[in-house]
């Protein structure tokens, strides 16, 4: 147990485990989540757990089936296609206004970030790499003046979140992908090269994910990707 796993209840360090185990695809979507095993495994009795259920639940990470119990969400397709196309446009927005306010000081933030994202590819933890993924996102979109754009964002990451917070689990090979594509829009964004083009980037970044998982996808999702060619 980790220093800040210690500071939390029993509830909490339940929702973290079980929350980073959905994320990370150790627990697969579908899969039948027993309250029992679950409390004996973390030292804990099953009431904490089921209050870690019940906010998962919240979140539209775990469904409730009568006669079977809790179960790992599956992913919504459709869902996180849209997320994901919604939050290039908006987060390449918020990128094209905050392209003239970046410093810097955050650039240097972003590379050293882009950098610990590297460094996971060998060993790849998809929880920790998509927080540090979103920490360098937010180094070029923050900067952003138009606060009701940078609200947009922040909506877009908490749906993604409700989705499924890493999709990288199931598509590792884009995690070094999309961390030369990191190095290309920060090679814009310090070269002050045009807004637009920095726009185009980070929207053809984002969009870049959601189509590997899409062509990962069941059968079931070819319909939906064909929409989407």
């Amino acid at each position: 147990m980790t220093a800040e796993t210690a500071q939390l209840s029993k509830s909490q360090l339940a929702f973290r485990v079980v929350h980073d185990r959905i994320v990370d695809g150790t627990y697969p979507p579908g899969q039948r989540l027993v309250l029992d095993a679950i409390g004996t495994e973390l030292g804990m009795s099953v009431v904490p757990v089921r209050e870690a259920i019940r906010r998962l639940e919240a979140e539209g990470l775990v469904t409730f089936e009568r006669n079977v119990g809790a179960r790992v969400a599956e992913i919504d397709e459709h869902e996180y296609w849209d997320t994901m196309e919604t939050l290039s446009y908006v987060e390449g927005a918020a990128a094209h206004v905050a392209a003239p306010y970046v410093t810097a000081a955050a650039v240097a933030r972003a590379r050293e970030l882009n950098a610990q994202l590297r460094g996971m590819l060998d060993d790849l933890d998809p929880v920790a790499f998509t927080r540090t993924n979103e920490l360098l996102h937010r180094t070029l979109t923050d900067p952003c003046p138009n606060a009701h754009l940078r609200d947009l964002v922040d909506r877009g990451w908490r749906r993604l979140a409700r989705l499924r917070a890493s999709t990288f689990s199931f598509v590792p090979a884009r995690a070094a992908e999309s961390v030369d594509e990191h190095d290309r829009i920060l090679d814009l964004v310090e070269a002050g090269a045009d807004a637009l083009e920095i726009e185009l980037a980070v929207r053809a970044h984002r969009l870049a994910t959601p189509n590997a998982y899409l062509r990962r996808a069941p059968q079931d999702g070819a319909a939906h990707r064909q929409e989407h060619r």
